[in-house]
């Protein structure tokens, strides 16, 4: 088949929110595909966080190759820019190796990143950015997020007010340039070394996520998950670093510090995650049909009684034959 052909793809991604089952179907895929799993989730590059954003086990990461989990120290921020420079290269070094990969993760603006590329925003006046940040600073995120919504309705219904830099982020862009960050995005032309992907969407029902979000962070405290984010703590780094402000790190945080009690600590993080899960539903929902056109939706958490559907779709392409 030759390269030009639309059949002929690159990679296979299979994306989704959090707890949606996309990582255990990425392993099951990787045994069936002899399958490389690259990592397309912005948490868990750092390597301090293995408990708490779900990171593959040991056992995991034995069984097929892995790559790009805690690649990088909680002190260094990434980039959806310096992820997908990283991904080029591991897909390249994957299909030298006569391996599939296979990305998997929930980072919406990683995979954008990674098929798109990035929006070419023009460079936004220091004024403007000072005077967004004091308007945060003055009016608290809640009421900025609101101010936001007035001027770009769908970048405030993807980000939550607590996501300081990129609400500021989206009222500088449409308030210096007229035109919202989506639209700057969806203008944005291929880079060359974009590679060719299928996707699987993984996305059950929000409800039907709330057992196993809810499960699955008692189980992470249960395995150290305090601990953890204690001795990210002890580094002392910034607040505003990504690793800081991973789901789970702000809310333990209070705990750590006398500020709540460990069940109270657990409950508020069960229902950041249930935020994030929410956020990440309607970015794949709006999103992924212009991104990743070449895509099959799976309407429920991933079980092994979807192989069937998921090999029907498969079997288009030649990197899964």
């Amino acid at each position: 088949m030759s390269p030009s052909d639309p059949d002929d793809i690159d990679a296979l991604v299979v994306a989704g929110p959090t707890a949606s089952g996309k990582s255990a179907l990425a392993l099951a895929l990787a045994e069936r595909l002899d399958g490389t799993i690259i990592n397309a989730d912005s948490q868990q590059l750092y390597a301090e966080l293995r408990i708490l954003t779900a990171r593959p086990t040991a056992a995991d990461e034995a069984r097929v190759p892995h790559r790009l989990y805690g690649t990088l120290p909680a002190g260094e921020a990434a980039s959806a820019e310096r992820w997908r420079q990283m991904a080029v290269a591991e897909i390249a070094a994957t299909k030298a190796a006569g391996r599939r990969a296979i990305l998997v993760g929930g980072t919406g603006l990683y995979l954008r990143a990674l098929v798109r590329g990035l929006a070419a925003v023009p460079d936004i006046p220091e004024a403007v950015r000072a005077e967004g940040r004091a308007l945060l600073q003055a009016m608290g995120g809640e009421a900025f997020h609101r101010l936001l919504a007035t001027l770009d309705a769908e970048a405030a219904e993807r980000l939550a007010p607590g996501d300081s830099q990129r609400i500021v982020r989206a009222w500088e862009v449409v308030t210096a340039t007229g035109r919202t960050l989506g639209d700057w995005q969806r203008a944005s032309a291929p880079p060359p070394d974009a590679p060719r992907v299928a996707a699987l969407l993984v996305m059950p029902a929000r409800l039907a996520l709330q057992p196993a979000i809810a499960g699955r962070f008692r189980a992470m405290v249960e395995a150290g998950a305090v601990d953890e984010v204690r001795a990210l703590l002890a580094q002392g780094l910034p607040p505003d670093l990504p690793a800081m402000k991973a789901v789970g790190v702000p809310e333990l945080r209070r705990h750590i510090e006398g500020g709540s009690t460990l069940d109270e600590a657990v409950a508020a993080g069960i229902r950041a995650t249930e935020q994030y899960a929410k956020r990440q539903l309607t970015w794949f929902r709006h999103q992924a049909p212009r991104d990743m056109p070449t895509s099959r939706i799976l309407r429920e958490q991933y079980s092994e009684r979807l192989m069937p559907e998921i090999f029907s779709f498969l079997r288009r392409f030649p990197l899964t034959r």
